[in-house]
């Protein structure tokens, strides 16, 4: 289903973000999970695409094998640096002739080594660009072509510190052709909101996905800030935190706690969708859902008050 059927016909969205595992055995272990996943009924699940395309058939090999699970809809990241226009030509051409509706663009990290990187792509702006000029040659199964979803970010790109100058780069992607933006995740939501609010005083009316990562570990909290680099970690949650014995258990509750709510207030303010950054495993998620008291998406999108 395209993006913009998704929010035609849903008040709101719920998805789930996975990475492509690094071996057949945690792949199987993953496509394992998938009915706790599917039975909370998303509306979309996306499978992130490596630095440089370092994951790129792993993220293809996860991408199709979601697509034989019923109502999963899965929604491959793909990156552009380290790729020339023919090599994004093929990754779509081959999406398209797997029946996949979506794509979330991203400009990606750049490689760690000291080497030149080669790339045809600046930046997002420029891939959507190239999706949106695929999808007119008609070369897309589907007549509207890939839907496209790209990302924001509420406490700001951490390689933009003008921050008037990022919107007009968010603003550049939406106009490029972009139906949704999904943001990175955050842990205030007044940072969401004054985001948002942002984008609605520089023009920008597509939906805006709101992207939350419950935390389970301490471990986490310092990989979430190196995977996100900065995250903002409120005083209240890191107090939260350090009133725990810092066992997993301990710490697994109070960010599963500080997640829901982030949700349940999330929704109180009519937000367009949630995206829940999975980690690849469904504990968390699943417990969200089930302190919000209900069974699955539909009932979550209903409890929004729309």
């Amino acid at each position: 289903m395209h993006f913009r059927d998704m929010f035609v016909q849903n008040d709101r969205t719920f998805s789930f973000e996975f990475f492509p595992p690094r071996s057949p055995a945690l792949a199987d272990e993953l496509m394992a999970m998938m009915p706790d996943f599917a039975a909370l009924r998303p509306t979309f699940v996306s499978v992130t695409y490596g630095a440089g395309g370092s994951t790129r058939e792993r993220t293809h090999d996860m991408v199709i094998r979601l697509g034989q699970v019923e109502d999963v809809n899965p929604v491959p990241h793909l990156t552009c640096v380290c790729h020339d226009e023919p090599e994004i030509e093929a990754i779509l051409s081959r999406y398209a002739a797997a029946g996949l509706s979506n794509i979330m663009a991203l400009r990606g990290d750049m490689p760690t080594s000291s080497e030149p990187v080669r790339t045809a792509f600046r930046n997002a702006t420029e891939l959507v660009h190239a999706i949106q000029r695929f999808n007119q040659r008609g070369e897309h199964p589907h007549r509207q072509g890939f839907g496209i979803a790209v990302a924001g970010y509420p406490e700001g790109h951490p390689e933009t510190a003008n921050r008037l100058l990022e919107m007009d780069f968010l603003k550049a992607k939406v106009d490029a052709g972009a139906d949704a933006i999904i943001t990175q995740l955050f842990f205030d939501n007044h940072d969401f909101y004054d985001f948002r609010e942002r984008c609605r005083l520089a023009g920008i009316r597509v939906p805006i996905i709101a992207g939350i990562m419950p935390i389970t570990s301490i471990r986490g909290i310092r990989r979430i800030a190196e995977l996100a680099a900065g995250s903002r970690y409120p005083a209240p949650l890191l107090r939260a935190i350090g009133r725990t014995d810092a066992s997993e258990e301990a710490v697994r509750r109070v960010g599963s706690h500080w997640a829901t709510e982030q949700c349940r207030d999330l929704l109180d303010h009519e937000v367009d969708g949630i995206h829940f950054y999975t980690l690849n495993r469904s504990t968390a998620t699943r417990d969200i859902y089930l302190t919000l008291g209900v069974r699955d998406s539909r009932a979550l999108s209903a409890s929004g008050g729309r």
